[in-house]
């Protein structure tokens, strides 16, 4: 699956945690703005982030795999 704005799916880490520059556009395979993921985070539409630091969230990439192959969630 080739994202044409950003990293194509295949190029994500098989494992470990992805920051939001590397999730959303223009780099990542998410073609969304900033303040869209955060809505769609309170929505229950995009998985929460896990904090690694008191302020550094990160995303689980088998987290955002999963969301990318079976749809964005229950309100898509």
């Amino acid at each position: 699956m080739k994202n044409p704005i950003g990293r194509p799916f295949a190029e994500l880490p098989l494992t470990g945690y992805l920051r939001l520059r590397d999730i959303i556009k223009p780099h990542g395979p998410i073609p969304v703005s900033r303040s869209t993921w955060y809505q769609g985070i309170r929505d229950g539409r995009f998985p929460r982030p896990v904090m690694l630091g008191p302020r550094l969230p990160a995303w689980r990439v088998a987290d955002i795999r999963h969301m990318i192959e079976n749809g964005v969630g229950p309100n898509d």
